[in-house]
């Protein structure tokens, strides 16, 4: 073992790539209908926005880490530019095993530093379980999916081909937010990021436990991000309105009993909600995340970490939990 892979690592768990390949791909295919120019994209399912060097370049993302105090990182496609549900499955299917190549490419850099997440497409559930079984194959150690599959959660009874393949393949499930409705007050306001991102995740997580998908999966694992939404902060609510509503009277007793096979990661912009997130979770529930290069990610991850907890707390929340979950 080199000295630098004995290094204790600090990992974000939550940070995007879009790899050359599938820049290539989405300059010369018109069916995802996006313009790449020298620096932004623009089109597609994501408003105009900065192609940062760290999306492409594995060398700036490691200098990007340095600088904000982490060594490693599990990258993930970057989600709303690329999830692309709404395509038939010849070019969704062509999009995300060019997004697998091409993370893989990118993890050769530093196979030290770097883990990747499946991109499967969702849209139809037994084929993202075999892209699923080819992407842990070529050395996944999880894979993205997003909250809404256009107008399906998956939470239905249509997507258990996949959670069965997740589960059976040790895959962590990062569940991201995809879609949310076009609200005018969200786009006024940017609230679709502020709001709705949250809100998302909120909806989907709490329909995978009504649904009983993690009851039907106990080795499965799921990684909210965006510290879970609301869900850590207002699980209460959940649990209460199972005692008088007839919609929920198969659900779980108490949600709070799922956390563990839910972790969550950092991101709350707020060091009085990150502290009451490894509160009410524990520590060996959270991760460090980013969201990097987006621009809603916070700047400084490692130091709002840093400024609500102690030494030992941040090494089993940046070091412990990662390195065991994604085989580091």
């Amino acid at each position: 073992m080199s000295a630098d892979s004995a290094q204790p690592k600090r990992i974000d768990v939550h940070n995007h790539v879009i790899p050359e390949r599938v820049l290539d791909l989405l300059r010369r295919d018109p069916v995802y209908r996006v313009n790449v120019e020298p620096d932004h994209i623009s089109g597609g399912n994501h408003i105009r926005f900065y192609l940062d060097p760290t999306f492409v370049d594995p060398a700036a993302k490691l200098d990007d880490l340095e600088k904000r105090e982490m060594r490693a990182a599990v990258i993930s496609a970057a989600p709303k530019p690329l999830y692309y549900y709404e395509l038939p499955a010849e070019p969704a299917e062509r999009l995300c095993r060019e997004t697998n190549l091409g993370m893989a490419e990118f993890c050769e850099f530093a196979p030290e530093r770097y883990r990747w997440m499946a991109h499967v497409p969702m849209q139809e559930p037994e084929l993202a379980a075999r892209v699923l079984e080819d992407a842990a194959d070529a050395g996944s150690i999880g894979v993205l999916v997003g909250t809404s599959i256009v107008d399906r959660r998956p939470h239905l009874p249509e997507f258990e081909p996949f959670w069965d393949a997740a589960e059976r393949l040790g895959q962590p499930v990062l569940l991201h937010p995809a879609y949310v409705d076009p609200h005018g007050v969200y786009r006024e306001y940017f609230f679709e990021s502020v709001i709705g991102n949250l809100l998302e995740t909120t909806l989907t997580l709490e329909s995978l436990l009504c649904a009983g998908v993690l009851d039907r999966h106990p080795d499965l694992t799921v990684i909210a991000v965006h510290a879970g939404g609301y869900f850590p902060y207002q699980l209460g609510r959940l649990r209460h309105c199972r005692t008088n509503r007839p919609e929920l009277a198969n659900s779980p007793a108490d949600p709070a009993e799922y956390i563990g096979q839910i972790k969550f990661d950092t991101i709350t912009h707020d060091p009085e909600a990150l502290r009451f997130l490894i509160e009410r979770a524990g520590a060996e529930n959270v991760l460090v995340g980013s969201d990097l290069p987006f621009d809603v990610a916070p700047p400084e991850p490692m130091k709002d970490l840093l400024d609500v907890a102690d030494e030992e707390t941040v090494r089993i929340i940046a070091e412990e939990n990662p390195a065991k979950l994604f085989r580091f």
